[in-house]
């Protein structure tokens, strides 16, 4: 419109130039007026997304004290650090897990020798094993009353599978572990029964640490793919260790050391292992490393406002009841394949145990009484 208006052209008839030229003292201003309608429009979108952005409700707060993982690939994530210190790490806590399952089935070898030494019925006797891995005992004579209950594995995992989330894997793990390798001390040399089952029983609590927590370790290390891979060590350990307690054990027990010296042997078996995890397992859990990280800026810039996402989390019994103890059943119940697979494998953990106990009673004093 401009355009016609300053130049009208030698195309152009006399009518229409006449027409534009008379019409401009009319329409100049309302063009301008259009425009400038047209510019309010378009330019107050920018005030509006100005006013949306400083709207608080409107945009997350961030906050700049709260200690993060720089991105995903942080050096300090456990899922970064070199494979080889991942499978080294792997195979240090599948040793753990191998030790306390040895532990577990090394004493079935005793079963006959404590009932004889220590003047007690066979199934008083048998409770150096089942004191370690049973659910629930009960059993009527004048030292162990019908209501008395004991759990060793059992009772185990519910107080290190909560600790575990909330002080990170390598406290309870080490905790429990040098727990479970002191109370070997009391069976070795104990001279009464209430003190190899008590012992017994106390390690076999403790000895849940591993179990409890190596599963924990594994997720932090590998994606899903790899950690199949990883997962057979921690089964290897599992399954390996009470078919070899009972092997060791018979040497042991039948040697000139005695069977007071399984007990020994696996308080220094715990020893050796225990050590090597102390030194090559490192803390796994992000959000205890991240809890580790905020106390490192605290210290050393003085500011307490430095905190991780996890220190607002609180072990509360609501919390264990809600998490770690309901939820396991619920799961139970609404997956069927969960339930069948549990059933199974409790199954044949209870046919395992039952045949060390079962098989130990046979006292072989000479390789004739096979045939």
């Amino acid at each position: 419109m401009a355009a016609e208006i300053a130049d009208p052209g030698p195309g152009l008839h006399a009518p229409s130039t006449r027409t534009s030229v008379d019409a401009a003292p009319t329409m100049i201003p309302d063009t301008p007026q259009k425009s400038v309608e047209d510019l309010t429009t378009s330019n107050n979108s920018f005030p509006d997304i100005e006013m949306a952005q400083e709207k608080e409700g409107d945009r997350p707060v961030v906050d700049e004290f709260l200690v993060e993982f720089s991105g995903p690939d942080d050096p300090d994530h456990p899922k970064n650090w070199t494979t080889r210190r991942r499978w080294g790490i792997t195979v240090v806590v599948g040793l753990l897990v191998f030790t306390v399952t040895f532990a577990s089935s090394i004493f079935s070898v005793n079963i006959s020798i404590v009932e004889e030494k220590f003047q007690v019925t066979q199934v008083v006797a048998t409770l150096g094993v089942a004191l370690f891995v049973l659910v629930r005992f009960s059993h009527k004579n004048a030292q162990w009353q019908e209501t008395d209950r004991f759990q060793g594995f059992v009772f185990g995992p519910i107080a290190f599978g909560p600790m575990s989330e909330v002080l990170g894997r390598r406290t309870p793990l080490l905790c429990g572990y040098a727990l479970f390798a002191i109370f070997q001390i009391p069976v070795a040399v104990a001279q009464n029964i209430a003190t190899v089952c008590v012992g017994r029983f106390l390690g076999g609590f403790f000895a849940a640490a591993p179990l409890s927590v190596v599963g924990g370790i594994l997720a932090d290390l590998w994606d899903p793919i790899p950690r199949s891979y990883a997962i057979c060590i921690f089964a290897a350990g599992g399954f390996a260790g009470p078919v070899a307690g009972p092997i060791a054990g018979g040497f042991i027990a039948e040697s000139h050391l005695g069977w007071r010296w399984t007990s020994w042997i696996t308080l220094i078996m715990a020893g050796v292992v225990g050590a090597l995890a102390f030194f090559f397992a490192p803390e796994t859990s992000a959000p205890r490393i991240l809890q580790h990280r905020a106390a490192a800026l605290r210290k050393k810039s003085g500011n307490i406002d430095y905190h991780a996402k996890a220190d607002a989390e609180k072990l509360t019994m609501e919390r264990v009841l809600t998490v770690y103890l309901i939820r396991p059943f619920v799961m139970i119940t609404q997956e069927p394949i969960l339930a069948l697979v549990t059933a199974y494998m409790s199954f044949l953990y209870g046919i395992v145990y039952l045949l060390f106990e079962a098989v130990s009673h046979q006292r072989l004093d000479t390789l004739e009484d096979i045939f």
